[in-house]
């Protein structure tokens, strides 16, 4: 009986903590993932550079655009560590977001190995944003809860 109440003491300790740090920690998490990845671009380094440029055929030099968008995620990244400007973020980032799953339409050689399942690296870059969505929803939930 008494390695069950450890147990359960363990499990309410773990679980206060992930409630009570969660979301805090996704917000950051976003923040970095949005400053880190828009940063390369400004200055090249960008491994999505080409696809972004391919993607944004329609710009008279879509290169001029990489930039752009670069400082863009910079932006999304800062207002999400900063908590009053969370919903600044949020929006942001759901103008931004279906631009990013452009390529599986427009590109489809290029994101799959096998239609519709069999994803390229490029692919896997992509779909992978459901999860920032995600996490941007849940981020989302928080902006009424008290400091």
């Amino acid at each position: 009986m008494k390695n069950i109440k450890s147990l359960n003491d363990l499990d309410i300790f773990i679980t206060n903590f992930m409630s009570r740090w969660g979301i805090t920690l996704l917000r950051y998490s976003l923040g970095i993932i949005y400053i880190w990845f828009g940063i390369l671009k400004p200055f090249g380094l960008s491994p999505a550079q080409e696809l972004v440029e391919n993607t944004v055929y329609w710009f008279e030099n879509p290169a001029d655009f990489v930039p752009i968008l670069g400082w863009w995620e910079v932006i999304i990244g800062v207002t999400m560590c900063i908590k009053p400007l969370i919903r600044i973020s949020i929006v942001l980032l759901f103008i931004q977001m279906p631009g990013t799953f452009l390529p599986l339409i427009l590109f489809p050689e290029v994101c799959f190995t096998t239609f519709p399942f069999g994803l390229t690296l490029e692919g896997q870059y992509i779909v992978k944003n459901l999860i920032i969505i995600s996490a941007a929803l849940v981020v989302g939930s928080s902006v009424r809860d008290k400091p």
